[in-house]
């Protein structure tokens, strides 16, 4: 029994070693900064938007290489907006010692919703004659990126509830591809988003009680 459960251990250890040397170095460093960015802006901290330049400037070359197609052109509209975000964030009022939190609004909810789903029927139809991964799928992952990118930069509470919807759905695609680290990464990030919507739920009662 002993003989048989040590066995068992070798081929669990001997199974990681293998998982792990096929991972790349560039996929973990964009694991770790993606991460602590996600974490970051969680935290309400503006040092998450440097980070996560980094980030997705290493994730430009691992969709590229996995034909993730939307999500390669998505990285290029994020580095845009972490750098609008950083911008942004830094502009904060002269009486508040963060930018505040805001709500969305109806009308913003109704644009975002039009915005999804005419994004997802034309990338998806377009990206149907190449070789994209998941075109219709992927199409609408990267608009729904899109939408919460812009509320996470403008500092709208939601946003967080749009990430992790969007990041169950990434888990499922990168676990397909074989990208498992990076589906890992976004398996945490649901936990990291849903850790976000608290905070900035708290600094938002923070900011009307202040009032």
């Amino acid at each position: 029994m002993r003989l048989h459960g040590y066995l068992w251990a070798m081929q669990i250890i001997h199974a990681l070693q293998d998982w792990w040397q096929q991972q790349t170095w560039l996929e973990i460093i964009g694991v770790i900064t993606g991460l602590l960015c996600v974490y970051l802006a969680a935290r309400n901290n503006i040092w998450n938007w440097p980070i996560a330049i980094i980030s997705v400037g290493i994730y430009i070359f691992i969709f590229f290489d996995s034909h993730l197609y939307a999500d390669m052109g998505l990285q290029f509209y994020f580095m845009a907006m972490n750098v609008y975000g950083w911008y942004y964030w830094s502009h904060k009022p002269a009486d508040e010692e963060k930018t505040p939190v805001k709500l969305i609004t109806r009308k913003e909810i109704i644009l975002s919703v039009i915005a999804i789903i005419i994004f997802t029927f034309f990338l998806g139809t377009v990206l149907k004659y190449t070789p994209a991964s998941y075109p219709y799928i992927d199409s609408f992952c990267t608009a729904c990126s899109l939408v919460a990118q812009v509320f996470l930069a403008r500092k709208v509470l939601e946003n967080w509830l749009i990430w992790i919807f969007v990041d169950v759905v990434y888990v499922g695609v990168y676990i397909f591809k074989h990208l498992d680290l990076t589906a890992i990464m976004y398996a945490i990030y649901v936990g990291i988003a849903l850790m976000g919507y608290v905070d900035w739920k708290k600094d938002y009662k923070k900011q009307l009680a202040g009032k």
